[in-house]
C-alpha cells in the first residue's frame, strides 16, 4: 500500500474505517446511517477502500483465555547467522507456527520480538524449545505476561484533507 492511499482519505472515509473496525459485521445500512450518506455512495466508499488494500480482511478477534490460552509471552530472539538463507528459513518456520501471534524482524539488540500462546507454562517451554533448536537461533529473551493491558488491531486513521 502506498502513501497515496492515506492522502486520499477524507473525513467519510475515515469514519467508514472507525466504524467497520469497530464492528466489520455492521450492515450497510447501518454503516451509512451513522455515517449519514445514503447506502450507494457508502457502498462505493466501501468497495474502493477494499479495492485499494487499505481494508485487508475481516475477523473475528478470539478471546485468548476463553480458547484456552492463559499464557503469552514475548520473546526476543537473535539469530547467529544472518544470511539471506538462514533469515529466510527463521522466518518460513516462523510462519508454519499457529501458536506464534505475532513476529516482526526488528532493529536493535534483537533480530525478531514473536508474541507467542501456550495453554500453560510446560507448553510455553516446549514452544521456546522448539524455537530454540531453529538452526540459526542464537539465543531468546523471553517475557512473560501477567496482565493484558491493552490489546487492539484498530489503526487511527485521519483525513489527510
Amino acid at each position: 500500500m502506498t502513501n497515496l492511499i492515506q492522502d486520499s482519505l477524507d473525513a467519510t472515509d475515515c469514519r467508514i474505517l472507525e466504524h467497520m473496525q469497530e464492528d466489520c459485521r455492521i450492515t450497510l445500512g447501518q454503516l451509512s446511517e451513522r455515517i449519514n450518506l445514503s447506502q450507494t455512495p457508502c457502498w462505493r466508499r466501501l468497495k474502493k477502500l477494499e479495492d485499494s488494500g487499505l481494508i485487508a480482511g475481516y475477523r473475528a478477534n478470539i478471546d485468548k483465555k476463553k480458547a484456552g490460552y492463559s499464557v503469552v509471552g514475548f520473546s526476543q530472539v537473535s539469530l547467529n547467522d544472518h544470511t539471506p538463507g538462514n533469515t529466510d528459513h527463521f522466518e518460513q518456520i516462523i510462519h508454519n507456527f499457529d501458536w506464534v501471534l505475532m513476529c516482526y524482524c526488528t532493529a536493535g539488540s534483537g533480530d525478531y520480538i514473536l508474541q507467542i500462546i501456550a495453554k500453560n507454562l510446560d507448553e510455553f517451554y516446549e514452544r521456546i524449545t522448539e524455537i530454540r533448536r531453529i538452526q540459526s537461533v542464537g539465543s531468546i529473551q523471553t517475557s512473560v505476561g501477567i496482565k493484558e493491558v491493552k490489546w487492539t488491531n484498530r489503526v487511527p486513521v485521519r483525513p489527510s484533507r
